[in-house]
């Protein structure tokens, strides 16, 4: 094809002739039996000379009396053309003075085959990207980190992976694998221990027990949800953290990284005591408030949701009081901005039972109603 058509479609068609030709009389056939028929501009020659048809390939396998074959016709037309252009060469019936019947096999999508053969590629890229990165960032670690704390360690029978921090520091950071520890410890955090499975191993309870503060930071998906779950269930959290929706903990850049992390370390740097979630239903306000604040943080958004998580609306902080005012149903209120008096009227009409926000004037109930911060909940 010349170099300025881009192939889009493969035709590719099988014949018979009773009688012996050669690959030059299969080719006139088709150009001189299907010149007019389907109008000028579906002349193979124009076609041709548009690069809107390639070279046609003819492959032929002749007998003692007969001839077969295949024809294979790159085109960049669209698929109607594609269509009419098989229909015409179809309705061939000599080449020579022989007798013959051509008949379509496929119209194959060259773009398809394409996108798959670039889907396996960037997969290829991506595995050994992923590994040679792992890979790098151990050789890093050993290179920048050569005092006690930064270095790769494990603990107990089933040798978990943690940096070597986690037995000193008084608080500990439990993540899901060997490839979360490595990324804290690019971003600092040496008291870092993989629960690695969703099994929690005994001895993780036995450190924890030791330990003033206990943090779990899960990957943002529905698996790292189902793992919290587990770890809820065996060892008392003071933080619930998870890796913003759909992202890893080992995906997140260091930055990112310590924008979640370092209000907690702040506050234990500063021996502020953690906020125990000391309640269900706090805990349940801590989830729901950990699950949202990723995609509503400074998007001065408010987003309603109803006993079911299930998202209402989420409207500008502007219009929120105005679309209260027309809204049943709202069990959770949660806000990117300041938990006001008004606001607050808004709420108390519309039923709601819990509001969160970033600031409150005083941290209080009001008429039944649960005002959180999100500083509060262990989740800015």
């Amino acid at each position: 094809m010349p170099q300025t058509g881009i192939v889009k479609y493969h035709v590719k068609l099988s014949y018979e002739v009773d009688g012996l030709v050669e690959r030059a009389d299969i080719i006139g056939a088709i150009f001189g039996q299907t010149e007019g028929l389907l109008g000028p501009e579906m002349n193979l020659n124009e076609l041709q000379r548009v690069s809107k048809v390639g070279r046609i390939e003819v492959i032929t396998k002749p007998t003692s009396n007969t001839t077969s074959g295949t024809a294979l016709i790159p085109m960049s037309t669209d698929i109607d053309t594609c269509a009419l252009i098989a229909a015409g060469i179809e309705s061939i019936d000599k080449v020579g003075p022989f007798d013959c019947k051509f008949g379509l096999d496929t119209i194959d999508d060259v773009r398809a085959a394409k996108k798959d053969d670039i889907v396996k590629r960037a997969k290829e890229i991506k595995q050994k990207w992923a590994t040679k990165t792992v890979s790098e960032g151990e050789n890093m670690l050993n290179d920048v980190h050569q005092g006690d704390s930064g270095k790769l360690s494990t603990y107990g029978p089933s040798k978990l992976t943690c940096s070597s921090g986690a037995f000193s520091s008084k608080w500990i950071i439990l993540v899901e694998g060997r490839a979360d520890v490595i990324n804290l410890l690019r971003a600092g955090y040496d008291n870092v221990l993989a629960i690695e499975g969703a099994k929690i191993d005994e001895s993780i309870k036995e450190l924890c027990a030791e330990k003033d503060t206990v943090v779990a930071f899960i990957d943002g998906d529905r698996a790292g949800g189902f793992i919290l779950k587990e770890l809820k269930s065996v060892v008392t959290l003071d933080y619930e953290l998870q890796a913003d929706e759909g992202v890893e903990v080992e995906e997140l850049t260091p930055q990112r990284l310590d924008e979640i992390l370092r209000p907690i370390a702040d506050e234990i740097k500063n021996g502020k005591p953690a906020p125990k979630l000391a309640s269900e239903d706090d805990k349940s306000i801590s989830e729901v408030a950990a699950k949202v604040f990723p995609t509503l943080n400074e998007t001065l958004e408010a987003v309603a949701l109803d006993s079911d998580q299930n998202e209402i609306f989420k409207v500008p902080i502007s219009e929120v009081v105005s679309k209260l005012s027309s809204q049943s149903g709202i069990k959770y209120l949660l806000l990117d901005g300041i938990i006001t008096k008004r606001l607050l009227e808004g709420a108390k009409n519309a039923g709601i039972e819990c509001v969160v926000g970033h600031r409150v004037a005083k941290l209080s109930n009001s008429d039944g109603m649960t005002l959180k911060t999100f500083a509060d909940l262990g989740v800015s």
